[in-house]
């Protein structure tokens, strides 16, 4: 059967995939920023995966404010780097993993989450900073992409509950698939960053760890924090860590405790604190 075996986690700040593009991972302000990064570029080529499902939210490039689900899955075979206002980044097409994707459709919406299914779908900086930060200048990436977008953008947006509860359910539908597959599963976004009004510019360095240390140790407690948490302590845009309860709710069984292989923390990267996590699922 499938199973995960991994989970990333990593902010998806956009200033870095232009920073990568312009080639400036050397200069003085970027150079700490990419070299959190190092351990998992080699930890992925150690540990490949044969599908990795990221999750990820779209910055109203692929969805507006006139039609934004708040779970999407993408069904598609390819999905082209969407043009941001500048161009598409000079990334490759990430190619999916459609009968895979279908199960998990199937598996995940039988119990009980109405997921917008996506056919044609374009993906945006929150997905293929992600996969630079992890695989640099790969061409073709070396994995195939499940995409799972989020709504964190346009009120109301899921609660770190119902993200948690989703996670869970793609833990279920993982392991229902009956190929041999080695899954990882991504959270991105965040961490503590708010880019408007009065409070621009907030970075929350202590909220930030201690959120580190409670996906580690308690996600399921963490899945209680409420909206209003996050967005006072962490930010507007601090509310897309919720995505990391997905990913951490699927990658291993409740009350069992991670491997943590590696965690990276910096301030700042474009008015965003910058976090990433490795774990791997205990061995049994």
């Amino acid at each position: 059967m499938a199973k995960i075996t991994a989970s990333v986690y990593t902010s998806h700040v956009p200033a870095v995939g232009v920073a990568w593009d312009l080639k400036k991972t050397g200069e003085d302000y970027w150079k700490p920023v990419f070299a959190g990064y190092d351990y998992s570029k080699q930890w992925q080529k150690d540990n490949r995966p044969d599908v990795v499902i990221l999750v990820y939210n779209d910055h109203t490039n692929n969805f507006g404010f006139d039609l934004i689900p708040t779970f999407a899955l993408g069904m598609n075979h390819v999905f082209q780097p969407s043009d941001e206002g500048w161009g598409p980044r000079p990334v490759p097409p990430v190619v999916g993993d459609q009968k895979f994707a279908s199960h998990l459709a199937h598996a995940v919406i039988e119990q009980g989450f109405d997921l917008t299914l996506c056919y044609e779908m374009e993906v945006d900086h929150g997905l293929t900073v992600p996969m630079t930060l992890m695989f640099g200048d790969a061409d073709p990436w070396p994995v195939k992409v499940i995409p799972l977008h989020v709504n964190v953008v346009q009120y109301p947006v899921p609660s770190g509950q119902r993200c948690y509860d989703l996670g869970r359910a793609i833990r279920k539908a993982v392991e229902s698939y009956d190929e041999d597959l080695n899954v990882h599963i991504w959270g991105t976004g965040g961490m503590s960053h708010q880019l408007q009004g009065p409070r621009a510019g907030l970075i929350n360095k202590e909220w930030d760890n201690r959120f580190l240390d409670d996906l580690i140790a308690d996600p399921k407690e963490l899945a209680k924090k409420p909206h209003v948490e996050y967005v006072r302590e962490a930010g507007s845009e601090g509310i897309e860590l919720v995505m990391w309860l997905i990913a951490r709710a699927a990658m291993c069984e409740e009350g069992e405790e991670p491997v943590v292989k590696h965690r990276f923390y910096h301030v700042p990267a474009s008015n965003t604190a910058v976090g990433h996590l490795i774990l791997e699922a205990p061995k049994k």
